[in-house]
Formats: C-alpha cells, structure tokens, sequence
C-alpha cells in the first residue's frame, strides 16, 4: 500500500516528486502491477492460514518495499545519502513486517482465526494513515515508523511470568 500512494500522490499531485531512478513508480504499468499486488495482499490477507502464508512470503518483499519507499523519499527529509536510506527503510519496514508476522499468527490461535479479517483491516487502515502522514508531514515517517516498531517488538516479545502468592 505505501509504494502505490506514494506513487499516485507522485504521479498526480505536486505534494512529492520522487528522484531518479525512483520516478519510474509513477509509470501507468507500475501503478497498475501495484494496485494488482495490493488487491491480492489485502484479500490473502483476510483468511485464516492464508495470513500466515502470505505473511511468509512478504517476509523479503515488505522490507525491500520500505527500503525502495524510505529512499525514493530521502529528498523530503534531507539530503542523506541513499545506502543509509535504503539501510533505514530495510530496518523500519522489516521491524513493523517482523511485529505483523509475529502477532498475526497469536491472532489466529486464541480466535480461531475470527478476528483475523477485522485485524487486517485495521492494519490496512493504520498503513494508509501512516503513509499519507509520511506524504505529508515526511518527517513523521521515521517518528511513526519507529513508534511503531518499538510498540510491536514490545507486543511480540515474551514476558515473564510473575510468582504468584
């Protein structure tokens, strides 16, 4: 979803303008092979077991998308160089992919996958809030994204039991 409205806000507004090679996200083809591949993503992403393969298999594609999308926007939040970009887009986006394929599956499991189709729509709609902020206000990107990591590791890792009395 981030790589599709940034490429729509690139190609039909002047809120972005992505610099080369990075422009070529607004091509009518790659605009359209991304609308296809969130259609499929969101509705695999809406089924039991499904989730979980899906999540898999996004496990190289949603860090390299948040790479991709952290460096096609380094121009909005300073001039930094696009290896530290891609490197801060890889972390960021495999923390939040990380946090998702480890809380998905919990979902599953204490559900019996009910819950699943209402989870993924709220995370469909935490990611497009997340990504017009990140349009919009470019510097909340990197505050929100690493807010976000920060609470799903928190969600996602062990907690020790405590004694009972």
């Amino acid at each position: 979803m981030p790589l599709l409205v940034v490429a729509l806000v690139a190609r039909f507004t002047e809120l972005l303008e992505l610099r080369q090679p990075y422009d070529l996200l607004t091509s009518g083809w790659v605009i359209t092979a991304l609308a296809i591949l969130l259609i499929i993503e969101t509705l695999a992403d809406k089924v039991p077991a499904i989730d979980t393969a899906n999540d898999i298999l996004q496990t190289a594609v949603r860090p390299t998308a948040g790479a991709i999308l952290f460096a096609a926007q380094s121009n909005a939040i300073g001039d930094i160089h696009p290896v530290l970009a891609l490197i801060l887009g890889l972390i960021v986006a495999g923390g939040v992919h990380l946090g998702k394929a480890s809380f998905r599956p919990a979902v599953t499991a204490v559900t019996g996958g009910t819950l699943n189709p209402v989870v993924s729509f709220a995370e469909d709609i935490l990611a497009l809030i997340v990504t017009l902020l990140s349009v919009t206000i470019p510097l909340m990107l990197l505050i929100v994204a690493l807010l976000l990591t920060i609470a799903l590791i928190s969600m996602t890792r062990p907690r020790e039991s405590v004694p009972r009395l």
